[in-house]
């Protein structure tokens, strides 16, 4: 769901904790905030089996991933023009506001399920820096699902994909032919990551 969306909402994370003058411990453990389950939280019924996707205590996959690397992929990228690049990001960024404002109507849901996105596609970063442990990958059977999200008359589609969260890097593809280097990459990635991170403070 990638340049326009990842940095916007990437980088717009890093503002928030960027912001904070000290560290801030952060717990896994929800307990002490009073967040057992989003289950009906607030009562609201569209928070009917929100738990279920990710599971209990893991809103945004950090607790409970696996991955599995599909070794019979091989995808290498090519380099488009950078524009090319974020005129699809902000097509899939645009898409999700549609999504989470079309199909969800109390603002409640809207606003936690918006910062569940966020802070799931968040975790990519740290696969980008190589400092999550993860393959740099994609999952390709929810990817696949892409195309089925808009019905033909252009209206958001309401099939079950029959998937959850659970399911996300089951079949994990990594894209060969970046240029990372394990000696000079890590400082390239943080000084490009410290560049984005200014643009986005300076804005505000």
């Amino acid at each position: 769901m990638f340049a326009k969306l990842a940095s916007a909402l990437l980088v717009a994370s890093s503002v928030i904790s960027g912001a904070m003058a000290k560290p801030v411990p952060v717990s896994r453990d929800l307990t002490p905030r009073g967040f057992f389950s989003f289950n009906n939280w607030g009562g609201l019924s569209s928070f009917h089996n929100f738990d279920n996707f990710y599971g209990v205590e893991n809103f945004d996959s950090s607790v409970h991933f696996s991955q599995v690397v599909d070794t019979s992929s091989h995808l290498v990228c090519h380099t488009q023009a950078v524009e090319i690049i974020q005129q699809r990001l902000l097509v899939i960024q645009e898409m999700a506001k549609r999504i989470i404002l079309e199909q969800v109507c109390e603002v409640e849901t809207q606003t936690v399920v918006f910062e569940q996105f966020h802070a799931s596609l968040g975790l990519f970063r740290n696969d980008l820096h190589r400092v999550s442990g993860h393959s740099v990958g994609f999952d390709s059977s929810i990817a696949s699902h892409f195309g089925s999200i808009v019905g033909f008359d252009g209206s958001l589609s309401v099939d079950n994909f029959g998937f959850t969260g659970h399911d996300l890097g089951a079949h994990s593809v990594v894209v060969g032919g970046s240029n990372w280097n394990d000696l000079t990459s890590p400082a390239s990635v943080s000084a490009a990551f410290g560049s984005a991170h200014s643009a986005v403070i300076g804005l505000h």
